[in-house]
């Protein structure tokens, strides 16, 4: 491997991107692919499928085959708001495999025995996100239904293309936060991004139900993300 695709192989991991190496089995030359950078057409469905699939295998690809190896960071999940919805989704988002970041600066509710084996912040989101910044492979759940609290994080899930953005709340109070976040310069199409009413249309009721349907959701966004193998 080139000393410079050795650097970016490395930079994108330590900046939770997701990395293509595509290994020319016939004795070419590997080439690195970082999602959402541009890539030779020839490999442009390949490259796509393994983006959105996470796995790694051969492809013939012009009469050569080719060995793609994806890198993918764990995806995340943060949670804002130390509810007790949030708890279910905390303990079933374990189960599926997610990393789980819990933060609510109200250390009533954030606290060790209500989310024991969680990685747990009472901060203020702000103060996390300093240190520990969201990225594309998180998915930002606001549950607070409080706007100080909720607000700063999903404007800057928005911003850093987190690949879900979920805000519990009714139509209205989901109506009200777009037009705060309209106001602060985030367009249609980025609001459009976020899922509110949070979770699938199952007819969910009670805590259980709605984590579920959140988590569903998650999985899905995940599952069917956009990638950018581009020309």
């Amino acid at each position: 491997m080139k000393l410079d695709d050795l650097r970016r192989l490395n930079t994108a991991r330590h900046q939770r991107q997701t990395v293509l190496r595509i290994t020319d089995l016939h004795g070419g030359h590997d080439s690195i692919v970082v999602e959402g950078e541009a890539c030779d057409p020839l490999f442009a469905v390949p490259v796509s499928t393994a983006f959105r699939s996470g796995k790694s295998g051969s492809s013939e690809i012009a009469g050569r085959t080719y060995f793609i190896d994806v890198q993918v960071p764990p995806p995340q999940i943060v949670i804002i708001g130390a509810v007790h919805l949030g708890q279910v989704l905390a303990q079933m988002a374990q189960l599926a495999g997610f990393a789980i970041r819990v933060i609510d600066p109200r250390m009533a509710f954030a606290t060790p025995q209500r989310f024991p084996n969680i990685e747990l912040y009472p901060d203020w989101p702000d103060e996390v996100f300093a240190t520990r910044p969201l990225d594309a492979c998180t998915a930002l759940v606001a549950l607070s239904h409080d706007p100080k609290i909720d607000d700063f994080p999903v404007a800057e899930a928005l911003r850093a293309g987190c690949f879900y953005v979920g805000a519990l709340g009714g139509r209205k109070s989901h109506s009200l936060r777009l037009q705060r976040l309209a106001a602060n310069g985030f367009s249609a199409a980025d609001l459009g991004r976020i899922r509110g009413p949070i979770g699938l249309d199952i007819g969910a009721i009670g805590p259980s139900e709605i984590a579920i349907a959140i988590l569903a959701e998650i999985v899905q966004s995940l599952r069917r993300r956009s990638t950018a193998a581009t020309q």
